[in-house]
């Protein structure tokens, strides 16, 4: 089984708090979504939480303040700061209300992720040691996502981490549309002209991949974005 891992999550952009959840949420986490700082302190106190994301710049109640009053009742759970600023007196106000580590805005996803991986195994070793491998099928392939490779007929092929997301994303929405928009976000962290130049090479990396199976296809959906055609 794989082990449950829950995530409290601060923040009070309502477009970004649902895109955080979501992303964390397919990638294997339970994520719960506070958009103030008193209904952080609400949730908390409710759930059991193995990581805590907080937004510092919270109405009714700051990221600051919250970590104080968790760390009053909790010295051991990782909190993570979002901030949009990098002023160093932000920083060490973090550290000294009891955080683990800061982010500044704009991020990506990937970046996060990684982030809440390093400081789980650090602050728990064992914490992610039941994580299960998720394989899918992809026609006559197999995705073996926490292994970023392909597999067809006993032969492998790596992918890069870049090459690994769009497909997972892409797999998810298998048949539907893939919002050009929503992946630049979830990946890049920004939906500017040249991360979107760099998903197109991306895209035409992966149909390379996936050309030795005729049933695969990833197509161009016009103003809108990609779908992959899968059976």
């Amino acid at each position: 089984m794989k082990k449950s891992i829950s995530i409290l999550l601060c923040e009070d952009d309502p477009n970004l708090g649902q895109l955080l959840t979501e992303y964390l949420n397919a990638k294997g986490y339970q994520t719960d979504l506070a958009t103030d700082g008193q209904e952080a302190i609400k949730s908390f106190k409710r759930g059991n939480y193995n990581f805590i994301i907080l937004d510092v710049m919270m109405p009714i109640k700051d990221g600051f303040t919250v970590a104080k009053e968790i760390r009053a009742e909790d010295k051991h759970t990782p909190i993570l700061f979002l901030t949009a600023k990098s002023l160093k007196e932000d920083t060490l106000k973090g550290f000294e209300a009891g955080g683990d580590d800061y982010m500044t805005k704009p991020f990506s996803m990937e970046e996060l992720l990684a982030r809440i991986n390093v400081i789980l195994k650090r602050s728990n070793p064992f914490v992610l040691a039941e994580e299960e491998e998720t394989d899918e099928k992809l026609g006559n392939f197999v995705f073996h996502y926490k292994k970023q490779k392909l597999t067809l007929n006993g032969e492998e092929t790596k992918l890069t981490t870049k090459e690994n997301e769009l497909l997972y994303l892409l797999s998810k929405h298998r048949n539907t549309i893939m919002e050009r928009s929503y992946a630049l976000k979830t990946i890049w962290g920004d939906d500017n002209y040249f991360n979107g130049r760099s998903m197109d090479v991306y895209i035409a990396k992966l149909r390379k991949h996936l050309k030795a199976d005729d049933r695969l296809e990833i197509i161009n959906v016009h103003g809108k974005g990609f779908k992959l055609l899968a059976p």
